[in-house]
C-alpha cells in the first residue's frame, strides 16, 4: 500500500532516515522542519499520513509550537490523516498522552526501521478504513439529501442519530436536533411519528400508518404516510429504529380534488352528464343570467340552484327559496312581492316580499310551471325590469336579484297549450340546465348509495359497511321514478331495518322487493312510438296497479295517471 507521507523534525538526520526508508518501498515523501513549513504543505497537498516529533526546536524560526499544535490542526481541520508522534523518551506515560491526543501511534528515536515500516503500513490501513467509511457517508448523505420524504434514525431510547434535510421541510426537524430525545422536538404535532417508534422498539417489528393529518402547528394541513423500520445488525442485535415520513399533502388535495368534482356542492355523480353539469355551473355562476333547471321530480334540481348561488359572487348574499306549487295565487302574490297594511283581509301590518329579501343574492322558484298567469305577468315584469310593486302599493321597488327556476313539467308543450306565457318561457330559459334522471345515470347509482349509507350511519348511528351483491343488482336495475330522492329513502328505510353489517334484499321497500321478484323480463316494458300500448301492456302485467305500472315504464305516477286520462283508458275499478 503506497501513500503520500509528510515527516516533521527538526533533525536534518532523522528527516533523511525516515524519507529514504519510506522512498524506498514506494511511497511519497514530503519534509518539514518546523510548525510552518508543515502548516504550509498541509494547506498546499494533500497527505495519507503524518510522522511528526513532539518537540520541535528549529533554531531558524522564532516558534514555540509543537508536534502536539500540529496534531491539533490537522483535527481541526478534519483532514482524516493518521498522525504519528516521534519521541525521544517513550514509556507508558507517553504513549497514553499521545493516544489521549488524538495521535494514531507514536515511534520511539531512535528510529528503527522494522518498526517504522510496520507503523506505517498499520497506518496507512487505517487510513484507507477512514476513506472507506467517509466514501460511505458521503453516499449515504447524498441518498439523504436526494430522498424527498423525511428520514430520522433514533436509538433504543429514542435519540436522535441521524436525519435528512427533508426532514426539515417535512417535520421541522434539523441536524442541530441530533443526539435529543425524539419527544423533545416533536411536541406541536398529532404524535403519531412518536407513536410508531416507540411501537417499533417495542415490538422490533414494521409500523405503517397511511393518511394522517400532522396538525404540526407549522404545517396543520399536512398529509402524511408514517413507516418505522426496526434497526438489526447482521447479528440480529437490535439498536433503534430509522423513520419515514412520505408526504402526501398535494395527493390528498387532489384526490380531494376529485371527490369535489364527484360531490360538486352535495350532487353526486362522475358520470359524463353529471361532469358537464358541473363545468356548466362552474360557467354560470358568476355570470348573473336567469337560469331554468329542468328535470323530473328528485333530481337534485334545487341542489343546482344552491351551487349556482353559493360558488358564484352572490355567495355571501341570501338565497331564498319559494315552492310555486304550495301557495295559492293570492299567497303566492304576497309572499313573492310583500304587501302593505291594509291590502287585504288580514294584512294587519307591512311585509316585505321574498324578492326584497334575497337583494343582491338569489331567488329560486321551484315548480314555476305552476304559477297563474297573473304571478307570470309579475313575474315577467321583474325579469325585465327588475322592480315590482308590493300588494296594495303602487312605488316601484328596485331590486338586484339573480332568478334561478326550475320544474320537472315540459314548460314548451304548456306553451303550445296556452297555459304558460311564450315571452315568459324565453325570459326563463336564457340557460337551461337538464337534469338527467337516475335511470340514465347507473354508473352514479354506487356513489350515491355510498354517500347515503354513510349519511345514515351518522344519522342513525349504525355501522353498516355495504350492500349485499343481490341489492347492488336490483339498485342498478330498478328504474327509479322518483329519481335520487326515492334512492335516498330507500337506502334510510334499508338502514333503520338493518341488524347487520351489510344491507340485504329483505332489508329494502317493498316496492323494490317486488321488482326482485319480477322475472327478469317483466321488469321493463319498452315501447317506440305506440306509447298507449306500452301502458296498456304494463297496467296489465302488474293487475292494473298504477303505481307498479308506471315504474315498469320509469315514469312517475303523477305522469301515469295523466297517460291514462290521455288516452281514456278504461281500468277494472272505474
Amino acid at each position: 500500500m503506497k501513500g503520500r507521507i509528510l515527516v516533521i523534525d527538526d533533525e536534518e538526520n532523522i528527516l533523511s532516515d525516515f524519507k529514504n526508508i519510506l522512498v524506498s518501498k514506494g511511497h511519497y515523501v514530503a519534509v518539514a522542519k518546523n510548525y510552518n513549513e508543515a502548516i504550509t504543505m498541509l494547506s498546499e497537498k494533500k497527505f495519507d499520513l503524518l510522522f511528526t516529533d513532539i518537540i520541535l526546536e528549529d533554531i531558524s524560526v522564532e516558534s514555540d509550537k509543537t508536534g502536539i499544535d500540529i496534531l491539533r490542526e490537522v483535527k481541526k481541520r478534519n483532514l482524516n490523516s493518521p498522525v504519528v508522534l516521534i519521541t525521544k523518551a517513550p514509556n507508558i506515560d507517553t504513549a497514553i498522552d499521545a493516544l489521549r491526543l488524538g495521535a494514531f501511534d507514536y515511534v520511539p528515536k531512535p528510529v528503527r526501521e522494522d518498526v517504522l515500516l510496520y507503523v506505517t503500513k498499520k497506518s496507512l490501513l487505517y487510513k484507507a478504513l477512514l476513506d472507506e467509511r467517509e466514501r460511505y457517508r458521503s453516499n449515504i448523505e447524498a441518498i439523504f439529501r436526494s430522498v424527498k420524504d423525511a428520514i430520522i434514525t433514533v436509538d433504543d431510547k429514542l435519540i436522535i442519530i441521524e436525519t435528512n434535510e427533508a426532514a426539515e421541510k417535512i417535520c421541522g426537524i434539523t441536524r442541530e436536533d441530533i443526539s435529543k430525545p425524539f419527544d423533545s422536538v416533536t411536541n406541536g404535532c398529532n404524535g403519531k411519528c412518536r407513536e410508531a417508534f416507540k411501537e417499533t422498539i417495542n415490538k422490533k417489528g414494521q409500523v405503517e400508518i397511511y393518511r394522517v393529518e400532522c396538525r404540526h402547528k407549522n404545517r396543520p394541513a399536512q398529509t402524511i404516510n408514517i413507516t418505522t423500520y426496526p434497526l438489526i445488525n447482521s447479528a440480529g442485535v437490535f439498536s433503534g429504529a430509522v423513520l419515514v415520513v412520505k408526504d402526501e399533502t398535494r395527493l390528498a388535495v387532489l384526490e380531494s380534488e376529485l371527490k369535489e368534482r364527484r360531490e360538486f356542492h352535495a350532487i353526486i355523480g362522475k358520470s359524463e352528464d353529471v361532469q358537464k353539469i358541473y363545468s356548466l355551473i362552474e360557467s354560470l355562476c358568476d355570470v348573473q343570467t336567469t337560469v331554468l333547471i329542468t328535470g323530473e321530480s328528485g333530481t337534485g334540481k334545487e341542489m343546482v340552484a344552491e351551487a349556482l348561488h353559493y360558488t358564484g359572487v352572490r355567495g355571501g348574499k341570501p338565497l331564498v327559496k319559494v315552492n310555486c306549487s304550495a301557495l295559492s295565487e293570492e299567497l303566492l302574490e304576497s309572499e313573492l312581492f310583500g304587501h302593505v297594511k291594509g291590502a287585504f283581509t288580514g294584512a294587519v301590518k307591512d311585509r316585505l316580499g321574498r324578492f326584497q329579501t334575497a337583494d343582491g343574492g338569489t331567488i329560486f322558484l321551484d315548480e314555476i310551471g305552476d304559477i297563474s298567469p297573473k304571478i307570470q305577468l309579475k313575474l315577467l315584469r321583474v325579469l325585465q325590469e327588475m322592480e315590482f310593486e308590493r300588494v296594495g302599493d303602487s312605488n316601484p321597488i328596485k331590486v338586484d336579484v339573480r332568478i334561478a327556476a326550475a320544474t320537472n313539467q315540459d314548460l314548451k308543450e304548456k306553451v303550445n297549450r296556452g297555459k304558460f306565457r311564450e315571452d315568459l318561457y324565453y325570459r326563463l330559459k336564457v340557460v337551461e340546465i337538464n337534469l338527467p334522471p337516475l335511470r340514465d345515470r347507473s354508473e352514479d347509482i354506487p356513489l350515491l348509495t355510498n354517500h347515503f349509507l354513510d349519511k345514515f350511519n351518522k344519522k342513525i348511528k349504525k355501522n353498516i359497511r355495504g350492500i349485499s351483491p343481490d341489492v347492488e343488482r336490483i339498485l342498478m336495475e330498478y328504474r327509479w321514478q322518483g329519481n335520487i330522492r326515492e334512492l335516498e329513502h330507500a337506502i334510510e328505510h334499508a338502514v333503520i331495518l338493518c341488524r347487520q353489517d351489510t344491507i340485504a334484499v329483505e332489508h329494502l321497500p317493498q316496492e323494490l322487493r317486488e321488482f326482485k321478484a319480477l322475472p327478469p323480463a317483466a321488469r321493463y316494458v319498452r315501447y317506440e312510438g305506440d306509447e298507449y300500448k306500452a301502458i296498456i301492456q304494463a297496467l296489465e302485467k302488474t293487475g292494473w296497479n298504477k303505481a307498479k305500472a308506471a315504474r315498469l315504464l320509469g315514469m312517475s305516477r303523477k305522469t301515469m295517471y295523466r297517460k291514462i286520462e290521455e288516452y281514456k283508458i278504461k281500468t277494472p275499478d272505474q
